[in-house]
C-alpha cells in the first residue's frame, strides 16, 4: 500500500502542475478581472487540500497523546526518559546551530539580494504578518497547558507533549494498578494508526489540489521572478540534507540509505502539502518500520516538531539576510552571529504548519533594523519555499529519531517498507 500511495502522490503532483499551468495560461489575460477569477478558481480547488489538512489535524492530537504516553510507559523508569530526552535535545540544539549557520554562510556566498537595491520603505511599513505577543516570555509560559482539552482542540503539540509526559511518568510510578490504562492507550494507538491509513488515502487528491491551486492563481512567472533566490535556497537545503545524512551515516552506518527509502512517502506528503503535520502520522509509522522503537519515536518526534525544524531555521537566516541585501544593508559578522543566536531562541516552539517561519522572520527583522516590509519581496514565492523547508523538517526529525535510537543501543532490524506498522517496544 505504501509504495502504491507514493506513486499516486507523484501522479497527483504531476497532474496538479499540468492543470494549474493550463488554467492560468488559458484564463490569465493580465487584467484585474482575470486575476480575481483565477483567485476564485484556486480557492475552490484548494477546498480539497483544506479538507485533507483538517482530517490530519483531526488525528494529530490523539495520536501524539496516545503514542507518547505509551512510549513513556514502556520506558519503565524516569531515568530512561531523562536520558532519551537529553540526547534528543542535544541533537536538536546541534542541528539547529548547523542549519542556522549554513543559511548565513550560503546567503553570504551566493548574495541573492545583492544588486536588488530596494528603496527603504516609509517608517512603520509592515508586511502584514502578525507578530504580536511573540517573545521568549510568552513562549516559555505557553509551554504549560492551562487546559488539556484546549490544547488538544487547538492542536498545540508542545502542550500535548508536556501533559502526555506527566501522564506517562505517573503511569510508570503507579505501576501495576495502571496496567488497564496502559492497555487502553495501546489500543488507542492501534485505532489511531488505522484511522491514519484511511485518511492518507486522500493524500494524492490533496496534493493535486494544492499544486493546481497555487499555479492556477500565480502561474509559472512568479517562480521566474525570484529564480536565483529560490535556486540558492534549494541548493542550501540540499547541502543541509547532505550534512544530516552524513551525520546519520557516521552514527548508524549504511542504514542511513535504508532510512531514505522508508521515509520517502511522508517526505513527499510534506513537500507537496507544505505541512509537517500532514506527514507526522506516516513518518511515525515509517520510523517504526525502519526499526526505531515506539517508545523512542513517539517521544522524539513530537519534541522535534517543536524544537527541530531544520528547514525552517535555515530559511530564517537565509531569508533575513536576503532582505537585508536587497535593501543594501550591511550586517557585520558580530551582528550576524547575534541574529543567529536570536533566531536560535525565538524559533523554538513554532508550529510545523505552513508559513510559521515568516512570523519569526517578521519578529526578527525590526530587532536588527531591517525593514519588515521586505517580507513582501519573498511572500509571492513563499509557498514554493515552504515545500522544501517542510520536507527538510521531516528529514531532520527522521534522522534525529534514528540517531537517538542508535545512541540508546535499541535500533532494531528494519521491516519491509510495505509492512503494516507495528509498535516496536
Amino acid at each position: 500500500m505504501a509504495r502504491r500511495l507514493t506513486l499516486y502522490i507523484i501522479a497527483g503532483l504531476v497532474a496538479g502542475l499540468f492543470v494549474g499551468l493550463a488554467l492560468n495560461g488559458w484564463l490569465d489575460d493580465g487584467t484585474p478581472a482575470a486575476a480575481a477569477r483565477l483567485k476564485a478558481i484556486a480557492g475552490n480547488i484548494s477546498i480539497l487540500t483544506t479538507m485533507f489538512l483538517r482530517l490530519i489535524k483531526m488525528i494529530i492530537a490523539p495520536l501524539v497523546f496516545a503514542t507518547l504516553v505509551s512510549g513513556v510507559a514502556q520506558m519503565g523508569d524516569t531515568s530512561a526518559l531523562g536520558r532519551v530526552g537529553g540526547r534528543a535535545i542535544g541533537w536538536f540544539v546541534g542541528a539547529s546551530l548547523v542549519s542556522l549557520s549554513l543559511g548565513l554562510l550560503m546567503v553570504t556566498l551566493l548574495g541573492p539580494g545583492v544588486g536588488v537595491n530596494l528603496p527603504l520603505p516609509v517608517a512603520g511599513a509592515t508586511a502584514g504578518v502578525e507578530t504580536a505577543g511573540f517573545s521568549l516570555a510568552s513562549f516559555v509560559t505557553h509551554i504549560v497547558p492551562s487546559s488539556m482539552i484546549d490544547a488538544m482542540a487547538t492542536n498545540e503539540i508542545l502542550q500535548i507533549v508536556v501533559f502526555s509526559l506527566f501522564v506517562g511518568v505517573a503511569i510508570t510510578a503507579v505501576g501495576e494498578a495502571a496496567a488497564p490504562l496502559v492497555r487502553a492507550v495501546d489500543a488507542l494507538v492501534a485505532v489511531m494508526l488505522r484511522i491514519t491509513d484511511y485518511v492518507m488515502r486522500f493524500a494524492p487528491v490533496a496534493v493535486f489540489a494544492a499544486v493546481a491551486a497555487t499555479l492556477t492563481e500565480r502561474g509559472a512567472g512568479v517562480i521566474g521572478q525570484l529564480a536565483y533566490f529560490m535556486g540558492g535556497f534549494y541548493l542550501s537545503l540540499l547541502l543541509l540534507w547532505g550534512i544530516l545524512f552524513a551525520a546519520a551515516f557516521a552514527i548508524i552506518g549504511g542504514r542511513a540509505r535504508e532510512l531514505i527509502r522508508h521515509i520517502r512517502e511522508p517526505l513527499l506528503v510534506a513537500f507537496t502539502t507544505a505541512s509537517s503535520e500532514a506527514a507526522y502520522p506516516r513518518l511515525l509509522e515509517a520510523l517504526e518500520r525502519f526499526g526505531v522503537p515506539n517508545r523512542i519515536a513517539s517521544f522524539v518526534l513530537p519534541l522535534g516538531y517543536s524544537f527541530n525544524l531544520d528547514g525552517s531555521m535555515i530559511y530564517m537566516t537565509f531569508g533575513s539576510l536576503f532582505i537585508a541585501q536587497a535593501y543594501g544593508i550591511h550586517l557585520d559578522l558580530g551582528t550576524q552571529v547575534a541574529m543567529l543566536l536570536y533566531l536560535m531562541i525565538s524559533s523554538k516552539g513554532i508550529a510545523g504548519v505552513p508559513r510559521a517561519g515568516l512570523v519569526v522572520i517578521a519578529a526578527t527583522l525590526p530587532a536588527f533594523h531591517i525593514p519588515e516590509a521586505g517580507l513582501l519581496l519573498i511572500l509571492a514565492v513563499d509557498h514554493f519555499l515552504d515545500m522544501g523547508r517542510t520536507a527538510t523538517n521531516v528529514v531532520g526529525n527522521a534522522v534525529a529519531s534514528a540517531v537517538v535510537a542508535r545512541w540508546e543501543g535499541d535500533l532494531r532490524p528494519a521491516l519491509p517498507p510495505d509492512t503494516e506498522a507495528v509498535a516496536l517496544r
